[in-house]
């Protein structure tokens, strides 16, 4: 087994109003991954996934989306460019030209429909919300973040993750806990189904939960491996 490689300390900065953390290899690294977050959650839950991507040679930058942790505003209809401005801030930070996306929940969701966008090589979506979920979730206020509800509800109705895979050009990792509460196993297979043939590799874990698998140290050697064979 190949030694990890050396980390250097994190970076920190914001970008637009949006709060970041940099994790990588001290060595530099060749290629590199946008982290997002669920609803509600925050960069920092994130750091060991991070940790693990520099450990293996991939710098992995994770943000606070508009509304939560300590990035300003409120989550509204610019999601997908906030992905895509990350993206950039990456490859200008870590020297890097190649980027995949990794999300989890609301996150998943995000990165599949903002891979376009953010010219991803590779993406990864843990347990990924459908709109419809959030949507009712945004509107009913339980997530417990800031948002632009009308901006949002306009943002998810015209951001259809579906819609979004049957269009996918970079490979995709989909990792499901077969007990998820919250969005139903039924939601990967079905965006599994919709890929163009071969682009969709979809992993259910047995029992788990909603947040069981993006810390589970062998599906985040999983992703890990994966984001290293799409990126190059």
């Amino acid at each position: 087994m190949a030694a990890a490689e050396p980390l250097a300390p994190l970076q920190a900065g914001v970008h637009d109003g949006l709060s970041w953390l940099l994790a990588a290899p001290s060595g530099g690294a060749r290629a590199g991954v946008v982290i997002l977050h669920g609803a509600g959650s925050a960069k920092e839950s994130h750091l060991d996934f991070a940790r693990a991507c520099a450990a293996g040679g991939l710098a992995a930058l994770a943000f606070d989306a508009r509304g939560h942790g300590a990035s300003a505003g409120a989550l509204d209809g610019r999601a997908a460019q906030d992905v895509a401005s990350m993206a950039g801030v990456l490859r200008e930070r870590a020297g890097v030209e190649r980027v995949g996306l990794r999300g989890s929940s609301m996150g998943g969701y995000l990165a599949l429909v903002s891979a376009a966008g953010a010219q991803a090589g590779a993406v990864v979506a843990i347990c990924p919300a459908a709109a419809r979920l959030l949507a009712a979730g945004i509107a009913s206020g339980r997530h417990g973040f800031r948002a632009d509800a009308a901006a949002v509800a306009a943002f998810l109705q015209a951001n259809d993750e579906v819609e979004a895979i049957r269009r996918a050009t970079a490979p995709i990792l989909l990792q499901h806990a077969e007990d998820d509460e919250v969005v139903p196993v039924a939601h990967s297979r079905v965006l599994h189904a919709a890929a163009p043939a071969g682009r969709s590799t979809l992993v259910v874990v047995p029992g788990g939960d909603h947040r069981s698998v993006q810390h589970d140290p062998a599906r985040q050697a999983e992703a890990v491996a994966f984001l290293r064979r799409g990126l190059g």
